[in-house]
């Protein structure tokens, strides 16, 4: 389904009984819906399940000039828990969408019943994301139009993806579900490329403000800092838990940035966010 902030046009896909508690999930930046595809069989015997393709992403309209925080995908996201009535709904996020889903809960509280955020940008504003995700930002920035251009198959790009490097040194099909590599095949193909421009050239605004506490409950669910790809990191974490009392944080040892998608990690992350989302669903559990 369509939903509109203003003139763009945000592709919505919505999953499970319609009158369950509601969790709404928000992706990372260069990847869509389908990256959340494995985790809604688990969620929609007890929830409503509405899966967001952020604009630029997906299915979604492009908005060149307006990829930011402020200047898109946290009033996207509020326009649509406002048209489909979802609060107070649950919130996953992973990366960009964990920095929306907080921001989103500071901004509209009364939308958010509770927050799980996969390895979010939790810096202040005068800091970027650092390690091997500028690198590779910058990488897929410069050849992904060369690559959409060229007309090459989906089957094809998944080849290319699993014999990719992965961060560990291996290749990402060692470290990651086939359905995941699938999912990022199909979402570079629909990407605006310059949706990343913002991150480069760190004119990105973070949205939510780290040292004002987040009114809802929220899991954090955080990559191992020895990783080069790890965007939560240590004082980011200790900073909002020591505004936010109600945050947990959950350190996977191992754990890339890709945490849901890696073999390794997928079921822990899983069990941990169907564990906190049972817990703050209101649904009576007697």
């Amino acid at each position: 389904m369509d939903v509109y902030n203003g003139t763009v046009r945000l592709n919505v896909v919505v999953d499970g009984p319609t009158d369950a508690p509601t969790v709404v999930l928000l992706h990372g930046i260069t990847q869509s819906t389908a990256t959340w595809s494995w985790f809604v069989a688990r969620l929609t015997p007890r929830y409503r399940v509405v899966r967001v393709d952020a604009r630029g992403h997906g299915g979604s309209d492009r908005a060149p000039g307006a990829y930011g925080y402020l200047a898109g995908y946290v009033p996207d996201a509020i326009a649509v828990l406002d048209n489909l009535a979802c609060g107070p709904c649950l919130l996953v996020g992973h990366s960009l969408g964990g920095g929306t889903s907080a921001a989103v809960a500071q901004q509209r509280p009364d939308l958010v019943r509770a927050i799980v955020l996969e390895d979010p940008p939790l810096a202040p504003p005068q800091q970027r994301v650092g390690g091997s995700l500028m690198t590779t930002f910058a990488q897929v920035r410069a050849s992904l139009p060369r690559l959409q251009a060229s007309g090459i198959p989906h089957d094809k790009l998944v080849e290319v993806l699993t014999a990719s490097p992965s961060v560990r040194g291996t290749t990402l099909g060692a470290e990651l579900h086939p359905d995941a590599i699938d999912a990022m095949a199909a979402a570079m193909l629909q990407l605006d490329a310059t949706v990343l421009d913002p991150v480069i050239e760190g004119t990105m605004i973070p949205a939510f403000d780290p040292f004002l506490p987040l009114p809802a409950p929220a899991l954090i669910v955080a990559a191992d800092p020895t990783s080069p790809d790890c965007v939560a990191r240590p004082d980011d974490l200790n900073r909002v838990r020591a505004s936010s009392p109600r945050v947990r944080v959950e350190t996977l040892r191992g754990a890339t940035h890709l945490i849901h998608d890696e073999r390794a990690n997928r079921d822990r992350f899983a069990e941990l966010a169907l564990a906190f989302l049972a817990t703050h669903d209101g649904v009576d559990q007697r």
